[in-house]
């Protein structure tokens, strides 16, 4: 496994166990986030701060279904649910694309779909 897929592993890592130590560790200082539909942000205070995402419990489920990597770019498609706090779980399938430097995440592209009644709808 490459460094940067190492490097993902372990950011994905973090995020099972919210370990927000663990995930910025895999990030650069300028690190953006974009969350389609949703937000972006640039840093890793604004990134700490929206780790944990509101309205939901953390940590998440999170299923790596598969990588792939060409040079600075992992993508990685993702299942996984989390808990809301009204106690509803929210099932989810997931596509990211990280754009490494050094071997950590510059930039993470994120595009979550809930998923209401199956695998795919």
């Amino acid at each position: 496994m490459s460094e940067n897929k190492r490097t993902v592993e372990r950011y994905l890592d973090g995020f099972r166990r919210n370990d927000h130590a663990q995930i910025l560790s895999c990030l650069t200082d300028d690190i953006r986030w974009t969350v389609f539909g949703g937000f972006q942000l640039t840093g890793k205070q604004a990134y700490d701060e929206a780790i944990d995402g509101p309205g939901f419990i953390q940590p998440p489920t999170l299923d790596t279904v598969r990588m792939v990597e060409q040079d600075d770019v992992v993508m990685a498609e993702l299942t996984g649910s989390v808990r809301r706090v009204d106690g509803s779980a929210m099932r989810m399938s997931m596509a990211e694309v990280f754009v490494m430097r050094d071997g950590l995440i510059a930039e993470r592209r994120a595009w979550v779909i809930e998923l209401k009644e199956n695998d795919y709808r």
